[in-house]
């Protein structure tokens, strides 16, 4: 068995290949084409933390993955990252194990940024007039880095918590030539702009329905576990537009799962996102709809990501 690290890996991916494997993996997932087994979470109240673990083949495919990723939120108190895990590719042939990826949580976290380029693609407004993020951490600075190469627009407002985050935050913002606004409230990310990403942990909703423009595009991909929520479950019912990468995920957890608790929207409104990537489905129609992709993260994307981090690694590193 083959081992890489995280340096090894972020030196051999192309971004634009490992995209299009997950757009891949997304519209195979929509075809029934991928065994997904139930995701296993454990939650430590103790630590503010919790742990994941995904699995997923993709048929025809000559390995499968194990993932495990942690979120620890109290660790950059501790001078630690937030995020951490490792990815497991095995043969789908022989049972064995291929390689070990030991990157850190990084391939969890990009491939997450991808999935939110992939959605604000198919779903922004044709004129991006600005872009908010709601949170400062490690997805929030690479949801704003992939979203560089859709749009034009270099104003960004940022909310956070924490003054020191969102100080490093305009700095590595400012570094990307973009133009920053920072703020403790919601709102004004909301005013601000019309593409917005939330990327925190939150259990209680951050943005507001009345606070929200028409014509807004919110990629939601915070709330990847039961009890997480950043949106107003009133804000959900108001989009025209809703996208899931999984209707069953996102049924039991996430965004969407609130508003359909509560009764304001119905099951047959969701639209997967395999299917609109694979043009089965519609998604925006005019620059006056609120749409929302609600990402709870889905493990054909860890398996399409491993399998291409593999592959990239074995081109890139020959002698190892």
């Amino acid at each position: 068995m083959k081992i890489y690290d995280q340096m090894q890996i972020v030196g051999a991916i192309d971004m634009k290949i490992a995209a299009q494997r997950i757009t891949d993996g997304f519209i195979a997932y929509s075809q029934g084409r991928v065994q997904v087994p139930p995701v296993q979470n454990f939650f430590f109240d103790q630590a503010n933390g919790d742990c994941c673990i995904k699995s997923a083949w993709v048929a025809g495919s000559d390995s499968f993955t194990v993932k495990i990723s942690t979120g620890f939120y109290d660790n950059p108190a501790r001078g630690l990252p937030s995020n951490d895990g490792l990815m497991l590719v095995i043969s789908a042939l022989t049972g064995q194990p291929l390689v070990l990826l030991q990157d850190e949580g990084w391939l969890t976290c990009i491939r997450t940024a991808l999935a939110g380029q992939i959605a604000a693609k198919a779903l922004a407004p044709s004129l991006v007039t600005g872009i908010g993020i709601v949170g400062t951490g490690v997805q929030a600075r690479m949801q704003l880095e992939q979203l560089q190469s859709l749009t034009s627009c270099r104003r960004v407002t940022v909310w956070g918590r924490n003054l020191a985050a969102l100080d490093a935050y305009r700095d590595f913002a400012t570094s990307l030539g973009f133009e920053v606004t920072t703020t403790q409230d919601c709102q004004q990310v909301a005013q601000n702009a019309n593409l917005i990403v939330t990327t925190t942990p939150s259990r209680e909703a951050l943005l507001q329905s009345e606070w929200i423009k028409p014509g807004t595009h919110i990629t939601a991909v915070g709330a990847d576990g039961g009890g997480k929520q950043e949106l107003d479950a009133k804000l959900v019912a108001r989009a025209e537009v809703i996208v899931v990468d999984s209707v069953k995920q996102c049924s039991e957890y996430g965004e969407i799962s609130h508003a359909l608790n509560q009764g304001l929207i119905k099951a047959e409104q969701l639209v997967e996102l395999g299917l609109l990537l694979a043009g089965r489905a519609k998604g925006r129609e005019n620059d006056r709809q609120i749409t929302i992709a609600d990402l709870t993260g889905v493990a054909v994307q860890d398996a399409q990501i491993s399998a291409y981090a593999m592959q990239a690694c074995a081109e890139a590193l020959p002698g190892l």
